[in-house]
């Protein structure tokens, strides 16, 4: 088996003169061509920017000689600002929306030398779990054509696992990097609250979004997350602390550390090839020094109710800037309330439509302290919960979804099903911790199951460490779907 070149590799042989960013791109840029017309993971796709930046690297490439990402090509999810280049959401109300300006991220992963090779579909505006909401249609996971990738970033996902590009990134408000990262058999990783600049992502749950990579390993995500990590004054809920040496951290040593397991929370409603996948990544740790012990997540059980209370409060406030009036689609009337009517009307879709209202209904007089200012009682108790249980574990381990990824269109007359998918990640989101997803097996259908591990505040060089140490004695990572060979 033939495996594509890893993040470093590509980088290390650009800097050196050993390979052309100019070809590099071209071979991702072919890749796409060829693969995305049956997977639609990309809304739009910038070539020819693309091919003048790699021949701009390889002219210059000297400027570039320490550049982490120099000639990398990356995707990027259409949620994330991009100077000329559209960034619609997957929603038509942004469909044909040029912002003009680049995101701090964007300008980050600019200043280390990535080449940015296009735009990747999502759930409309990142309100999803299977990338089915997307305007542009349904993304589907390359290890079976007819199963979703996981949502909201799944594009982002499947461009990797595909093989059309070796890293990507994503937005997370419930699990939207981990989940599709599990499901297509990839590295995902979202970072503390804080820990990356969220100016120039349009957002969805303002005190949940963040930003992070997908990889096909756990060295990939780590030299990404040194590119966009870091304080941005732009983002007043960026953090002002320091950046680890995240790929310095992958010694492979992890004895010591301990790992805890919420097993009360795993005993019902998980797919037995599932549990299964998590027993066997335990011994694993535990063969390599690892100790693994119970710890309690009582309030966990009140996660999806308390996400979708805060998400939904959230989306309603911010989504109600598309009104038709500064900029995105407009559907001209007479009278100002009906343009505002027609225009959100026609450019949102169905699950967009559906969290607005929820929203707005959860933040209504006679409402909000039963609702909202409820969950957000309980969101402290949820945080609480992993305070206590890591003062005695280092993280806290358990799959990344309970299911493995079921046929497109199963579940979309049943939101509140669509939902129970994310069970696991939403926690990370509520109380801002880091969380991973490793690649730890496979279903007896051949479909990806991923193992997460969710760490202290701002500690993603334990989480990058563990599951860097766990890839050393497995060969999951290492599987590519029929579609990429």
């Amino acid at each position: 088996m033939t495996l594509p070149p890893t993040v470093s590799e590509l980088r290390d042989g650009i800097r050196s003169g050993a390979l052309s960013a100019s070809d590099t791109c071209r071979l991702a840029l072919d890749r796409i061509e060829t693969a995305d017309g049956s997977l639609n993971a990309f809304n739009t796709v910038s070539a020819d920017r693309a091919l003048a930046r790699a021949a701009d690297i390889d002219r210059r490439r000297g400027e570039f000689a320490s550049a982490p990402l120099a000639g990398v090509p990356i995707a990027l999810k259409d949620n994330i600002c991009t100077r000329g280049i559209r960034t619609t959401a997957s929603s038509r109300i942004l469909e044909t929306f040029v912002p003009p300006y680049d995101a701090t991220v964007v300008e980050r992963l600019h200043a280390a030398g990535a080449v940015v090779v296009g735009k990747t579909n999502c759930d409309e505006f990142a309100m999803g779990s299977s990338n089915e909401n997307s305007a542009f249609g349904p993304v589907k996971n390359p290890w079976a054509l007819d199963r979703i990738p996981g949502g909201s970033s799944g594009g982002s996902a499947v461009a990797v696992a595909a093989g059309m590009t070796p890293l990507s990134f994503g937005s997370e408000t419930g699990g939207s990097i981990r989940q599709p990262a599990a499901m297509c058999g990839i590295v995902g990783l979202k970072p503390t609250y804080g820990r990356v600049s969220r100016f120039g992502l349009l957002a969805f749950g303002s005190s949940l979004d963040q930003i992070g990579p997908f990889g096909r390993s756990a060295k990939d995500c780590a030299i990404a997350l040194g590119v966009i990590a870091g304080l941005d004054k732009a983002d007043a809920t960026s953090a002002s602390r320091d950046v680890d040496d995240y790929e310095a951290a992958l010694t492979g040593d992890i004895r010591g550390l301990r790992v805890g397991v919420p097993s009360r929370m795993l005993a019902n409603g998980v797919d037995p090839d599932i549990s299964r996948a998590l027993a066997s990544s335990l011994d694993v740790l535990r063969a390599r020094g690892a100790t693994v012990v119970d710890v309690d997540l009582p309030h966990a059980k009140y996660a999806i109710s308390v996400y979708y209370m805060v998400a939904t409060a959230e989306a309603s406030s911010n989504l109600a800037r598309y009104d038709g009036v500064r900029y995105g689609l407009r559907i001209a009337s007479d009278d100002l309330g009906a343009m505002y009517a027609k225009s959100r009307a026609k450019g949102f879709g169905a699950e967009v439509k559906r969290r607005i209202m929820l929203g707005t209904y959860v933040l209504s007089a006679g409402y909000y302290d039963a609702y909202y200012l409820k969950a957000q009682q309980v969101r402290t108790l949820i945080l609480r919960d992993y305070d206590e249980a890591f003062n005695a574990v280092d993280v806290v381990a358990m799959p990344t979804s309970p299911i493995p990824p079921f046929k497109i269109g199963e579940k979309t007359e049943d939101p509140l099903a669509m939902y129970l998918a994310d069970v696991f990640t939403v926690s990370a989101n509520l109380a801002g911790l880091p969380a991973i997803s490793v690649p730890c097996g496979f279903t007896a259908s051949r479909l990806p199951i991923g193992l997460q591990l969710t760490g202290r505040r701002f500690d993603e060089s334990t989480l990058l460490r563990i599951a860097d140490a766990y890839e050393r004695d497995t060969e999951w990572w290492k599987q590519q779907p029929p579609i990429a060979r």
